[in-house]
C-alpha cells in the first residue's frame, strides 16, 4: 500500500510535530530492514495516514498516536515515495 494524496502535506504534518530531524540523523538501513520485515505494519500506517484524506490538523492528530518508531517508518516510505516519484517524473 502507498501514501495517497500529497506526500507533501505529510511530510508537512511530520516536521510540525518534530519527526523529521531524528530520522534524518538514524541509520536508514536499520529502519528499512525492519520495516521490510513487517509489510502488515506499513500497511496499517499508511491505511492511517490515508484516512487523514489530506487534513494536515487530522494527520498531525494522527501522527501524534504513533510511537517513536511508527513515526519512523512513515517518515521513510514518505521519503521513499518522493524519491520513486522524481525518478518517474525526470527526463534523462
Amino acid at each position: 500500500m502507498f501514501i495517497q494524496g500529497d506526500l507533501q502535506v505529510v511530510f508537512d504534518a511530520l516536521y510540525t510535530i518534530g519527526a523529521i530531524d531524528p530520522v534524518l540523523n538514524a541509520d536508514w538501513s536499520q529502519i528499512n530492514n525492519e520495516m521490510m520485515k513487517k509489510p502488515h505494519v506499513i500497511h496499517q500506517l499508511c491505511g492511517s495516514i490515508n484516512a487523514c484524506a489530506g487534513d494536515k490538523t487530522l494527520l498531525v492528530k494522527t501522527l501524534l498516536n504513533m510511537d517513536k518508531r511508527s513515526l519512523e517508518f512513515v517518515a521513510i516510505e514518505v521519503a521513499r515515495e518522493f524519491s520513486e516519484f522524481q525518478e518517474r517524473t525526470e527526463l534523462h
